[in-house]
């Protein structure tokens, strides 16, 4: 083929367009900085001290600090200049082109009406302190979850069990309609920006394809409704003995919680009890010094045990991108709370890394959401681990013969909950936003019973989806933790075949080896957002993201 030679004018005019274009876009990028920068720290700290302390003047800061985000990345004019120079294509360099994929897509989600964004964030912050001040009424007290939960473990009372239950479920009613105007108004905006609606909007500016993750969804389905139809023939014959009724009758209070997210407590092993009266704290902090990580920082500016109008759940919050990372939480000496301190701060430790001043602010992210929720997975999962706990705790080898197997059937179990329970939300999740007029009680019954096994309690017609705050606060989020459980099967048996090499799958507890969190801190938090999540995936392991190492350590 004849080489075709481009005129020298030509050749500086082009050369000139793609500077010009560098040179504006590092314009937008420092100009966007200065402006955003201040007013996320305001959200991010107003957000902190509303959730310790319920305060309604903090939850206004934090509405309207977030109002004023989405006036900046609301800015047409701005968003024009981001387009054309996206689709000239002349950026070469590939820390702008991140930064100009990142800022084009904030913008483009927020190009819609600003009074309309604004109403959504209005709606989004009242709904939130309904949800935190919110206590289950239980025989004429007011309860925490922690307190619902401990109920619904421990009684074997068949009534106090379905008073409970329905208890917590009450918040439904006081909230249900709040989410649907709020998905409503998602929608709007999704729709005025060219999309089908909010939920494929979500993924799609995320970096997600549709279709792809509900083929995954698909796949997963396939991988463990077999595996789970038989644990949870273990489980209905067990609970009919426990409460005394037949296995036909067994209703959704009898599963130990109140979503039948978590595993029960099929196995005779008492996890809790190894933790009771332990510094679940210290025991945190002590296993991240040991592979190298210090959240010794994090750990003095967190808020850890429970209290009045505090924020019931969980969270990491990364305040200003510089290093000011804080855990909420709401300790008791359990395993359940050990697993989610591990959890949260496996999220505070990949927020250290990403904040390296090295990475340009709009980088100091995670490669995407589920990559966090990967690493505070892979932590997480310590907590029935039998070696770490002794390492961890101090017992005997006898002790952990004793407790090995029925500890790696309790986290295989819990694995296998979480992933149905993960299929209800994401299929729900998704067709309320396809359809929010729909009779979503019936569709949230219709997917529990399909995928968790459940059985509907008899003429029950009340938004019991409404009970978990995610479907509200957090749309179109949860099937990344299920993504997160993929990556992290993926990378923890990269740790065993290259780090610790003790072949051991089951159990490796990841103790006392500096170089995983040398690996972790280089290969996973410190890219932060460079390279698109699957880029770094295969960069840090060598595989794009794949189902088959969660296979082969939960299912096979």
């Amino acid at each position: 083929m004849k080489k075709i030679a481009i005129p020298a004018m030509l050749l500086v005019l082009l050369t000139s367009c793609g500077i010009d274009d560098q040179m504006k876009l590092q314009e937008i990028i420092t100009s966007t900085q200065e402006m955003v920068q201040p007013v996320a720290k305001e959200s991010a700290t107003a957000y902190w001290n509303a959730t310790t302390s319920g305060d309604p003047a903090e939850y206004e800061k934090y509405s309207q600090a977030n109002m004023k985000i989405t006036q900046i990345f609301s800015d047409k004019e701005v968003f024009e200049q981001l387009k054309q120079i996206k689709e000239r294509g002349k950026i070469k360099d590939s820390l702008l082109n991140r930064q100009l994929t990142i800022l084009y897509n904030s913008f483009l989600a927020n190009q819609a009406d600003t009074s309309l964004l604004n109403s959504i964030i209005r709606k989004s912050s009242a709904l939130e302190q309904k949800y935190a001040e919110y206590r289950s009424n239980f025989k004429g007290k007011l309860i925490t979850d922690n307190e619902v939960e401990n109920i619904l473990q421990n009684s074997v009372n068949n009534k106090d069990l379905q008073e409970v239950w329905l208890a917590h479920k009450s918040i439904g009613d006081v909230v249900a309609q709040d989410i649907i105007e709020l998905v409503k108004l998602r929608n709007e905006v999704a729709k005025s920006l060219g999309f089908e609606n909010y939920h494929t909007m979500s993924l799609e500016l995320s970096g997600q394809n549709p279709q792809e993750i509900s083929a995954i969804f698909d796949e997963l389905d396939s991988l463990t409704k077999d595996c789970f139809s038989s644990l949870k023939s273990e489980m209905d014959v067990a609970f009919s003995k426990r409460y005394g009724v037949k296995q036909e009758v067994l209703m959704p209070w009898h599963y130990q919680g109140r979503y039948f997210q978590e595993s029960p407590k099929l196995y005779p092993v008492d996890l809790d009890g190894y933790y009771k009266g332990k510094d679940v704290a210290k025991l945190t902090s002590d296993f991240y010094q040991s592979i190298g990580l210090d959240i010794t920082k994090v750990l003095a500016n967190s808020d850890l045990y429970e209290k009045p109008k505090k924020n019931q759940h969980a969270y990491c919050i990364d305040i200003d991108s510089e290093g000011d990372i804080r855990v909420l939480a709401n300790i008791t000496d359990n395993e359940q709370w050990m697993g989610t301190m591990l959890h949260e701060f496996g999220h505070s430790v990949y927020s250290i890394g990403h904040d390296d001043p090295s990475n340009p602010y709009f980088l100091r992210n995670s490669a995407h959401t589920f990559t966090t929720e990967a690493v505070a997975m892979i932590f997480g999962r310590l907590s029935r681990n039998p070696l770490w706990m002794q390492k961890m705790l101090g017992f005997s080898d006898q002790e952990r013969e004793k407790i090995s197997e029925n500890c790696y059937k309790s986290l295989r179990l819990q694995q296998l909950v979480f992933s149905r329970w993960t299929q209800v939300v994401y299929r729900f999740e998704k067709e309320m936003y396809a359809n929010p007029d729909q009779d979503l009680n019936s569709l949230w019954w219709n997917l529990v019973e399909k995928y968790q096994m459940l059985k509907k309690p008899a003429d029950r017609n009340a938004p019991d989806w409404a009970s978990k705050i995610h479907l509200a606060l957090y749309p179109c989020y949860y099937h990344n933790y299920q993504l997160g459980e993929l990556f992290a099967s993926q990378m923890h048996y990269y740790i065993v075949d290259n780090i610790t090499k003790s072949g051991d799958y089951k159990n490796e507890p990841y103790n006392g080896n500096t170089e995983i969190g040398s690996w972790m801190s280089e290969k996973v938090f410190r890219p932060g957002m460079r390279y698109e999540w699957n880029d770094m995936i295969e960069r840090a392991t060598g595989e794009k993201l794949t189902a088959r190492y969660y296979a082969k350590q939960f299912v096979e």
